[in-house]
């Protein structure tokens, strides 16, 4: 269906029965069939809480999710699509980053208190305005459980942005994990007479099986909640597009191959960006498993240190788990070792946190396998880069705190490398130069490029989603 572009379409805003339902893949995909039907559209969240983030052209911190709806639009990613972004430091404590800086660490309690939020409110309204200003449509994700009725006042991403907004809302249900019939009915049923009028229609995600077997329970779904099911969208396993969280993670593969070459990514409780993996993970060569399994890390044939929002309390964990000392064995016997951001930290001397930027650790020894020393700061960088490996330019970006004794923005010493900067591994030259000595088929990682790749997903995730969602009746909605 091809729409013009001059015409004006509402917000429409994706809320969740929960968190993980698949709110942000079907935003992804919604921002590729505007853009396709000749609209010029723009993702929003008001506020995100991730660990996997991204640099933004000119230097500033949003959520990774929203970076990617920025890529499925064709638009550069900017701080607008995602103002306040929440990266928790522990259990009870977080970063905020509002406009793409930090401006501080919170409690969940001081997080969340009505005092001072209304400042918080202004700053992600003043973004949904300016965006809104120059796309058409925008489509605005919540986050988490739409029907979390005690945090109503303090919220500022659901449906008081919603409101803020005159959104249309789409309501997303995981028909996978169950309890669709009940998640569906109390999401609709606990919310404001005014706040209900305004979710009109529910996309079913994650279906398994034969579709037609739902129809029946589909109108049982729209009799119970007065709201008609515009999709139900099956489960896709052949479309790659970035996750975001910890439960996309826990999903990674966890074990060895001897047909291939075994690359083991260390499992930090606090991994950050674990994208970074991605293109490697598709490698045909390759079998990436994510692990902590101090034999098995011992019998892979490269080991990876991750980036983390934590690094002297993950590397403690490390050193009391026996991590650190399986891949100082490890490399001694000749294996390679790679670290990204907090990993490369982790890989040097010494990492020192005298002033408490990270928490009560001042200083912890590194695994001493690079000849460089950290000391964290309250200054972090971001920005985007180009970088030159092996006689080719490459590409990636830095998101950082902490200072290392070395000008070099790629180390390289003694078969262990280690870098600040994210997507180094997304360049066909570092993942071909890793792989040389195991006497591989000499072909690239990939002949596509990587935004090739990216474009071409977005393409078949667009086609998934059109199939199983009335896009017609979206149109309708927003048109009103």
């Amino acid at each position: 269906m091809k729409s013009s572009s001059n015409k004006k379409l509402r917000p429409l805003m994706l809320v969740g029965t929960g968190s993980d339902v698949g709110k942000s893949v079907l935003s992804t995909a919604l921002c590729r069939i505007f853009l396709q039907d000749g609209f010029h559209p723009a993702p929003f969240k008001a506020q995100n809480m991730a660990l996997n983030s991204y640099a933004t052209p000119d230097g500033l911190e949003i959520g990774r999710a929203q970076a990617v709806q920025a890529e499925a639009c064709g638009l550069p990613p900017h701080t607008d699509m995602n103002p306040l972004l929440l990266k928790p430091n522990s259990e009870h404590t977080t970063q905020v980053v509002l406009n793409g800086k930090p401006i501080g660490n919170r409690s969940a309690y001081e997080y969340f208190r009505k005092d001072g939020r209304e400042h918080l409110r202004a700053e992600v309204n003043a973004a949904f305005s300016r965006l809104s200003a120059q796309y058409n449509p925008i489509v605005m994700e919540g986050a988490g459980s739409v029907s979390e009725i005690n945090l109503r006042d303090s919220d500022l991403v659901n449906m008081p942005m919603a409101r803020q907004a005159d959104a249309d809302v789409l309501l997303v249900a995981d028909i996978d994990r169950g309890g669709v019939f009940a998640s569906c009915y109390g999401s609709v049923m606990l919310q404001t007479p005014e706040d209900r009028a305004r979710i009109k229609g529910i996309i079913i995600n994650k279906f398994r099986g034969d579709i037609h077997l739902f129809e029946e329970g589909r109108k049982m779904l729209e009799e119970i909640c007065g709201v008609p099911v515009v999709g139900v969208v099956p489960v896709f396993h052949d479309i790659a597009i970035e996750g975001e969280d910890s439960v996309e993670l826990e999903q990674k593969h966890r074990s060895m191959d001897e047909s291939k070459v075994n690359v083991a990514v260390v499992l930090l409780r606090h991994i950050s960006n674990f994208t970074d993996f991605d293109r490697l993970e598709r490698d045909e060569r390759v079998n990436l498993f994510y692990t902590n399994n101090t034999r098995d890390l011992e019998k892979a044939d490269i080991i990876i240190l991750p980036g983390t929002k934590a690094t002297l309390d993950d590397l403690y964990e490390l050193r009391r788990n026996g991590v650190t000392q399986a891949i100082v064995r490890a490399h001694h016997k000749g294996t390679m070792v790679v670290g990204i951001c907090g990993g490369y930290q982790m890989l040097g001397q010494t990492v020192n946190d005298p002033d408490g930027i990270e928490g009560s650790i001042p200083c912890l020894p590194g695994l001493g396998l690079l000849s460089i020393d950290t000391t964290m700061n309250a200054e972090k960088v971001t920005r985007q880069v180009e970088f030159e490996f092996n006689g080719d330019v490459c590409k990636g970006y830095e998101i950082h705190q902490g200072n290392s004794t070395t000008e070099e923005s790629v180390l390289m010493e003694n078969h262990c490398i280690g870098t600040y900067i994210h997507g180094f591994l997304d360049n066909p030259s570092v993942i071909n130069y890793l792989l040389k000595p195991f006497d591989l088929d000499e072909k690239m990682v990939e002949q596509e490029s990587l935004e090739s790749f990216k474009s071409r997903q977005y393409d078949l995730l667009a086609n998934h989603v059109r199939k199983y969602v009335d896009i017609a009746r979206i149109y309708e909605i927003l048109s009103r």
